[in-house]
Order: structure tokens, then sequence, then C-alpha cells
């Protein structure tokens, strides 16, 4: 394995997609048939959350009998995870396939290996993402998840609309974290959590152009619509400060890991 300074490309039917490991194993680009989908630039495309989704209080958590400090870069929280910033190490990669490793370790206080997988279907019709995070030492909480920006119009049509049926919305602080009431789902715009318990489904709609399904097995979304350039549809295993209300346990035995898929389809296609 080594560390990969240069972009991944995969192709398959008229998708491509490019991932740069070097920067945080993003995906910088995902075009079908000519048209890109994802916004572009330095902190868009689509990122991976780990070892945590959104935004910590405060940046700081607790296991067990103790409390931890992570880096603040969204004062007054910390944001995202880390692996988004991390260099990562290209496992293998084919024509429309590839593996990637990150090594987790300092400012997290423990050691651990954060897995991603990126697959065009053989048809070029979908691309699933899949992230895990294992231990062969000590157990710890976790999160897992993606932040996609998809552009909010194509360039040759209408602006995007976002349809999904949540069971739930967090309610929302105004510290932006969810307060721990569960509320009826809320007309847009949104920067807020939804619960889907049977798996998150959320169909966004180019009118004439194109229609993209993201799905995953996580119950947890946040949408995020309120930039005039992109709208967001962030799959992830826990709510905003989830290292506090909702940790997954990471151990020896037991990895967290989760799964999404983007499907698309063009008029022409139906």
């Amino acid at each position: 394995m080594t560390t990969q300074t240069t972009d991944v490309r995969l192709a398959a039917g008229d998708a491509h997609v490019t991932v740069e490991p070097h920067h945080g194993c993003r995906i910088a680009s995902l075009s079908v048939g000519g048209t890109e989908l994802l916004r572009q630039g330095e902190e868009y495309g689509s990122f991976v959350m780990v070892p945590w989704c959104g935004r910590t209080d405060r940046g700081r958590f607790r296991h067990g009998a103790d409390t931890y400090q992570l880096p603040i870069d969204a004062a007054p929280h910390a944001m995202h995870g880390l692996a988004r910033e991390g260099r990562w190490r290209t496992v293998r990669a084919d024509e429309r396939s590839a593996a990637f490793t990150w090594e987790l370790g300092d400012p997290w206080p423990w050691s651990g290996t954060v897995t991603q997988l990126v697959e065009l279907a053989e048809d070029g019709s979908a691309l699933t993402l899949t992230l895990g995070v294992e231990t062969a030492a000590d157990s710890f909480p976790a999160q897992v998840g993606w932040h996609p920006w998809f552009r909010r119009n194509l360039g040759t049509g209408e602006d995007v609309r976002i349809g999904f049926t949540p069971q739930w919305q967090e309610e929302r602080g105004d510290d932006h974290l969810p307060t721990g009431r569960r509320i009826e789902p809320r007309p847009g715009p949104w920067d807020d959590c939804f619960g889907m318990p049977d798996g998150v489904d959320v169909t966004l709609t180019w009118p004439q152009e194109l229609e993209l399904r993201v799905t995953s097995r996580a119950e947890w979304v946040v949408v995020y619509d309120e930039q005039e350039a992109a709208v967001c549809v962030e799959p992830q295993t826990g709510p905003p400060n989830g290292l506090n209300t909702h940790p997954a346990l990471v151990t020896p035995i037991s990895p967290v890991e989760t799964t999404t898929t983007w499907a698309w389809r063009r008029p022409q296609d139906r």
C-alpha cells in the first residue's frame, strides 16, 4: 500500500468518478453523461465524516468515566470528524472500483483503521460507497457518514427538488445541535437532521434532466439546502452531537460500518 498523491478515476457506462485519496478520500467529481453532479471546489465534492458527523458540542464527549476534548474547528464546536483532511492509502483500484484506508490517531484518543470502498455499478447507473471503522485494540465510540454537495442547478433547467418522508425531525437549538426532542418534520429551508428508521431514502429531482436517489441503511440524514449553489443529503449513523447522544461502539470484534447508494436515471432511461 502507498499513500496516493494522484487522483483515482473510475468509469462505467457514461458515469465517471474522481477520488482524491490525498484529500480526505473525497469524491471530487461525479459526472453522468458529461454533466457534473457535485459542486466543485476544495471544500465540496463529497467528503467522509469519521469518527463523528456534524457538530460535537464544544468538542467534548464522554466515554466511560473520562471526558475527551477534540480540536475546535467550527467555534464553538468540533465539526465533521478528522478523516476529511487525512491522506488515505489506496489498497486497490480497477476500472470501476477502488478501496482506501486511513489510520485513526492523534488528536483522536484511540487508534483504528477507516476503510472506504467506492464502486460504480457495471452499467454506470449507480455509485455505492461503504465506510467502516475497526480497531484491533481498545474499543471506542464513533459515527460515520458522508457529506455530498449536489449542485442545485445542473445548468440547463430547473433547480433540484428534494423528496423524502422522514418519521421525525431532530429539533435544532440555537447552537445548531439537536435538543433531544423529536418533532414533526417541518418545511425547508433546512440545516436539519431527520430520522428515517427504515433507512435513508431521499430523491433529488432536476426536472427533465436527472433523478438521483440516495439510500442507506443508516437511520439519520442531515439535509442542508440553505446555500444557493448546492444542496446536501448526508446519510450518517447518528445525529449531530452523536458522540454524546447516540454513540456506536467500535470493538475488536464489531466494527462500525454503513453503506450508501446513489442511483440515477434520466428521462430517456425510463
